[in-house]
């Protein structure tokens, strides 16, 4: 069988779906795997890696895509309102795996039914034990949370650590975080080896010993709603107005002591939740500095801008869009072990044919369409 690697071609993609080393790994499972030239460049990994790896370089998107059966990408193919029509190059009955933002773009999962592509978005992989090897959104967002942090150092006119010179003491930065899930985990790791004063809040009560674990203090109103405020997959509920005023006092109060604010807080299909209001940002210092992580959903802070790092009310809001892509080639390799550990599920080792079976959970998770059809059902009204 043959598998297609693309180079992505979204405005500030510098990531790869593949590696040198993933490569190896993917040809002992007998695919027969073609590059696209230029792939790499992102990553500082030259065609050469490649073709020493045991994958074949084409010239071109339509060379490469021509009659692969397995299409591997970073984010969803390009359509051709977008100026260039990768979705177009693969053949029907293609597996395509990749992120595909389908909450965004229920049009183009109904696109892929149409064409006969089986759609596989790998941000909908489930939270299970045996999936975890598999999970592009644990081991990109760690990446982000740690990236978020050396952002924040990077506008922020202090030093992180407490420093005793002569010339008398340096206070160390106060840092919250927005969110612990993995982004915010490795935030607050990253932020503390950086001698921070660390503090975090979430919604979920599980959340409050992952963060004293990591030498944090947990900021919550914790309530009876906040006892039941998450789903048996791990992910937050949206909660009660009433709660959310509770807590946007308590959040208001402490806020005005941090020098840094780092927002990773999501609701996966629905808009950002905000956590930091205008009227929060004013109470900030001067010179303090808030990290949007959310910022592509609508944001954490309704005044972060979307790829913009902007300064309002003396506070500057640091809005960078896909930051994992932002340390691509650590990225890159985390992110290819995730797809070559997937394909483990879908090809057989011994005869290297697919062996989709819509009946694993792992499948069910993320498959989108198939055999015509949208068979996700949280996408069958697209």
């Amino acid at each position: 069988m043959k598998l297609a690697v693309i180079k992505e071609r979204r405005a500030g993609e510098a990531r790869c779906a593949v590696s040198p080393d993933t490569v190896k790994r993917l040809k002992g499972l007998g695919l027969d795997v073609v590059v696209e030239t230029g792939a790499g460049a992102g990553v500082a990994t030259p065609d050469a890696a490649y073709t020493e790896a045991g994958a074949a370089i084409a010239a071109d998107a339509a060379s490469c895509l021509a009659d692969a059966d397995i299409v591997l990408k970073v984010q969803r193919p390009l359509t051709a309102n977008e100026g260039f029509d990768e979705v177009g190059l693969i053949k029907r009955g293609a597996v395509l795996i990749s992120t595909m933002d389908p909450y965004r773009n229920r049009d183009q999962v109904a696109d892929y039914a149409q064409r006969g592509i089986t759609a596989m978005a790998m941000e909908l992989m489930p939270r299970i034990t045996r999936a975890q090897s598999m999970d592009v959104l644990s081991s990109q967002a760690s990446l982000a949370g740690y990236k978020a942090v050396i952002d924040a150092a990077e506008v922020f006119g202090r030093a992180f650590p407490m420093m005793m010179t002569a010339a008398g003491t340096i206070a160390p930065a106060r840092v919250m975080i927005f969110g612990v899930g993995v982004a915010g985990l490795q935030a607050i790791a990253t932020a503390k080896r950086l001698g921070s004063v660390v503090s975090a809040t979430d919604v979920r009560p599980a959340t409050k010993e992952q963060v004293e674990s990591l030498g944090g203090t947990f900021v919550a109103v914790m309530d009876e709603e906040f006892q039941q405020a998450q789903t048996a997959g791990g992910y937050a509920k949206e909660m009660s107005d009433a709660y959310k005023q509770k807590q946007a006092a308590l959040i208001a109060e402490t806020i005005k002591k941090q020098d840094i604010a780092i927002c990773t807080a999501l609701i996966p299909g629905r808009p950002a939740p905000t956590l930091i209001t205008e009227d929060m940002v004013k109470s900030m210092k001067p010179g303090s500095v808030i990290v949007d992580l959310a910022v592509e959903n609508g944001g954490n802070c309704p005044l972060s801008e979307a790829g913009k790092v902007v300064v309002k009310h003396g506070v500057t809001l640091v809005g960078h869009v896909n930051v994992p892509s932002r340390i691509a080639v650590d990225a890159t390799a985390q992110y290819a072990r995730n797809l070559f550990n997937f394909l483990g599920v879908i090809v057989d080792k011994k005869t290297g044919a697919l062996t989709i079976d819509p009946a694993d959970e792992i499948i069910k998770g993320v498959m989108l369409t198939r055999d015509g059809a949208i068979v996700h059902p949280a996408f069958a009204g697209a």
